[in-house]
């Protein structure tokens, strides 16, 4: 079958006929955080088809967005990981976030968050300090969004995200739906907190830090 295509020499035109096919860019932002199985892709996107996500998987392979290898025993699982050039799409993939995070409205009642959506979200809106920042060197983050958990550590103003618990949180947060509220700036630290769509363990003033450190 010919490839379909927009017929012009453009580099846009053909970075569309890459990844501009429902679900692909989803795949790859799932695969930036590492390689991941088939599974493993289904439960990050559980709405996508099964029969979708095998196409959209084989059209990256072929265009060498991603390839397939194969894990040592005793997993002797197949996984899919980014090329380099696949790796090339992160900064696009961060600034397309931040530009439709400034559309986003309240989410549905079905909507739901999971862990590649939510590590994507925290490195979009992550806001590095300014050399004359009076923010804390190091701080750790255990951020629990409905059933994700997410450990987020801001080190000498690098930030790091990982899937699962902090180590050794200064602050967990806990929260649903009021979330987006809290990363939008549509409420306060202080009004999350007092209306009881977030619920924090520990200082409860690091949640100011953190709605700084992490905003839309």
């Amino acid at each position: 079958m010919a490839r379909r295509g927009y017929g012009q020499i453009c580099g846009l035109s053909r970075a569309l006929e890459i990844v501009g096919e429902r679900w692909a860019l989803l795949i790859v932002r799932d695969l930036i955080a590492g390689p991941k199985r088939f599974t493993d892709l289904r439960q990050g996107l559980p709405r996508i088809p099964t029969n979708v996500l095998s196409a959209r998987l084989k059209e990256l392979e072929q265009a060498k967005v991603l390839q397939r290898r194969i894990l040592p025993r005793p997993a002797t699982a197949v996984v899919y990981e980014l090329t380099d050039y696949g790796r090339e799409l992160d900064d696009i993939l961060m600034a397309l976030g931040r530009w439709g995070a400034q559309s986003m409205g309240q989410p549905d009642p079905d909507d739901i968050y999971t862990a590649g959506s939510l590590m994507m979200a925290m490195r979009s809106a992550y806001q590095a300090p300014s050399a004359d920042s009076a923010r804390p060197t190091s701080v750790n983050y255990e951020l629990r969004v409905t059933d994700v958990v997410l450990s987020l550590t801001v080190r000498d103003g690098e930030l790091g995200v990982s899937d699962g618990p902090q180590a050794d949180p200064d602050l967990v947060i806990e929260t649903e739906h009021g979330f987006a509220a809290l990363l939008m700036g549509w409420i306060t630290p202080a009004e999350a907190i007092e209306s009881g769509s977030v619920r924090v363990v520990g200082d409860p003033e690091l949640l100011t830090e953190f709605a700084n450190t992490f905003r839309v």
